[in-house]
């Protein structure tokens, strides 16, 4: 085993920073920690070594850390913002009646002492000398007694005391559905510095950005606790759990309170884990030789369901693997835990207690995440779409392969988007995907700006550029990129590489703006040996178009419209017969052209349903 994970953590530095832009760079960390944790007050202690390598351009004369359990106590940031947006998250928040008044209260808000959550520091030093820091919220600052030179390394170390929160978003303990600890950000975890300077945000619940690394870590438990987490488990036979190999004998874990979990993740930008004392584990190997570990409560009402679920997630990463890129690691788990899903490096924590579907979706989302994040590691603040978007739009696929409805398999599985898309417009609350998570004014608009207008980016570019150059692009970016720090002219980029069409107007567009896609058929007049068809663009955003045109004689055709600021034409995505027409500026706000007389039935735009046009009512025509 330590010759695999030699060889792989090997493998996976040799990959990192394999990026194609000139002048790339982005930092290192290799982490080693030390926890115990008391499972009677839910309290922990550990010690951290971290070996930070400078590989910027830049002399770096502070650091930041961040203390996310720091934000589940009242008055934090994050309680701030629950008593202050207009539709605070139903998970962080409780309803009650007052005096005939619906009052909703912020859960933090309310947690005591001993049920908030913390991560002090103390003894911070750099190469073994005290360096001073200051605590501002769920940020630790360090003033550096040593300033950190361009492409050197210097080591900092500390301890730590933190406790869990109650469960009340994401990370904490006891939650709903009686998981005792779901470890995440629970750690002090360096801050990001790339080529925009430092990413030091105040958690305040939604997105996070990490730094890559090597951790080594080792946690104390009560031996009665299973934990399932990022990275592989290197004492599988002291600690047992079913771990350990078929036939080994598990070695000492009778004669201890306490086991220590010693897992090692390479090259990844995050740890987690989740713990309970009453966990099923199983374990099957998936394609590659991945080992998939699912840990779920012995609870009768959802075995069944978690059995199921576990060829559905070998399914799920043979479709990945086919249709993005190969898995690099070899292990994942699928841990019941947390308040909903999220994606962690090398696993999720996911609610369980749920129908079979809904069991297999959340599943298909969150391990879709190990590409769109944990190995694509996109600024989840500053450009969430990349990172939900595309996860929804690569499961959404798979979903409608490896478990369709029962009706049978969509022709468009993206069309809840779509719908989701166009509420959000007629709301008047839609920001553009350019703003940062944090300064959404609505959960709703970043819910559905984050995931369907995010998912919408990749349908609807696979409209414009024809769904086989779309995939392409999905396997070149996941090639070109994989263990660095993406950014949306990277996939903007990599999509021009492999169609040819110039696409910046539709990266501008689409997520910086919140211009929106409408055109109209006008007109349509027969005359005497032609029919002239008017169309008009409302909408402030340009697109190439396709048009139906049924005839009365059953017969159809298309007519491809290219926009201009492409300098390019589509492969014809239809198996009938297509005519191409001079291309549409889009300063002219109308544009006609003619057919030779021939009896017309119907008229539609684009029938494939992927351009986002806001108002369909004006999209098609029907003869009387």
């Amino acid at each position: 085993m330590k010759k695999l994970i030699l060889f792989s953590l090997f493998t996976l530095v040799s990959l990192a920073q394999n990026n194609p832009n000139a002048g790339y760079w982005q930092q290192h960390v290799d982490y080693k920690m030390n926890v115990d944790m008391n499972v009677e007050n839910y309290q922990y202690k550990g010690s951290q070594e971290l070996i930070y390598t400078n590989n910027s351009p830049d002399t770096l004369k502070k650091v930041f850390y961040h203390l996310y359990p720091n934000a589940f106590q009242p008055g934090s940031a994050m309680d701030a913002r629950l008593q202050t947006i207009a539709d605070p998250d139903k998970r962080m928040v409780k309803s009650f009646t007052k005096d005939n008044k619906e009052i909703t209260e912020s859960r933090i808000s309310a947690l005591k002492p001993e049920e908030i959550g913390y991560l002090k520091i103390s003894d911070f030093k750099q190469k073994g000398k005290p360096a001073n820091t200051k605590v501002e919220g769920t940020i630790l600052e360090v003033i550096l007694n040593e300033p950190l030179l361009p492409r050197s390394t210097t080591t900092f170390s500390l301890t730590f005391e933190g406790q869990v929160p109650l469960q009340v978003r994401r990370s904490g303990r006891n939650s709903d559905e009686g998981i005792a600890l779901s470890m995440t950000q629970w750690y002090p975890k360096m801050a990001e510095y790339d080529f925009e300077g430092w990413h030091a945000d105040p958690y305040i619940g939604r997105e996070f950005h990490g730094v890559w690394g090597n951790f080594d870590v080792k946690i104390t438990i009560d031996k009665e606790y299973t934990i399932g987490g990022t990275g592989y488990l290197q004492n599988k036979n002291e600690i047992g759990h079913g771990y350990q190999d078929n036939g080994v004998e598990v070695k000492h874990a009778k004669k201890t309170k306490t086991l220590t979990w010693h897992f090692i993740a390479p090259n990844v930008h995050d740890f987690a884990w989740g713990a309970d004392n009453n966990y099923i584990h199983d374990k099957i190997l998936g394609p590659n030789n991945v080992e998939l570990h699912f840990f779920y409560k012995n609870n009768p009402e959802i075995i069944e369901n978690w059995k199921k679920l576990q060829p559905k997630t070998a399914e799920l990463l043979a479709f990945f693997n086919k249709n993005i890129g190969e898995y690099p690691y070899k292990q994942y788990s699928v841990i019941q835990g947390g308040d909903g899903g999220m994606e962690y490096a090398m696993c999720t924590l996911i609610t369980g207690n749920r129908s079979f579907g809904s069991l297999v979706g959340v599943t298909a989302h969150e391990f879709a995440h190990s590409w769109f994040q944990h190995i694509l590691a996109t600024n989840e603040s500053k450009h969430e779409w990349m990172d939900e978007g595309f996860t929804t739009f690569i499961s959404d696929v798979a979903m409608n392969e490896i478990l369709p409805p029962k009706s049978g398999k969509e022709d468009n599985p993206f069309s809840g988007s779509y719908n989701g898309y166009r509420y959000l417009v007629k709301s008047g609350k839609e920001q553009p995907l350019s703003t940062h998570a944090d300064r959404y004014d609505y959960n709703m608009a970043y819910g559905i700006g984050a995931y369907s207008k995010g998912e919408i980016f990749l349908s609807q570019l696979g409209y414009v550029i024809g769904t086989d150059n779309l995939m392409k692009t999905l396997k070149r970016y996941y090639n070109d990129y994989k263990f660095t720090h993406p950014t949306p002219n990277d996939i903007k980029r990599t999509a021009e590489k492999v169609s040819g069409a110039n696409l910046d107007w539709y990266l501008v567009d689409w997520t910086q703006t919140t211009n929106t896609i409408d055109y109209g058929i006008k007109t349509v007049n027969e005359n005497k040996n032609t029919t002239e068809i008017t169309l008009e663009r409302i909408g402030r955003m340009p697109m190439p178009l396709d048009v139906l045109v049924v005839y009365e004689d059953g017969t159809q055709e298309t007519f491809y419209i290219p926009n201009t600021l492409m300098r390019w034409e589509k492969p014809n995505p239809y198996s009938i017969k297509r005519t191409v027409l001079k291309a549409w500026d889009w300063a002219f706000p109308t544009f006609t052209f003619d057919i030779e007389k021939k009896a017309i039935k119907a008229i539609q735009i684009d029938p494939s349903g992927l351009m986002a046009d806001v108002d369909l009512n004006n999209n098609s025509w029907e003869k009387k």
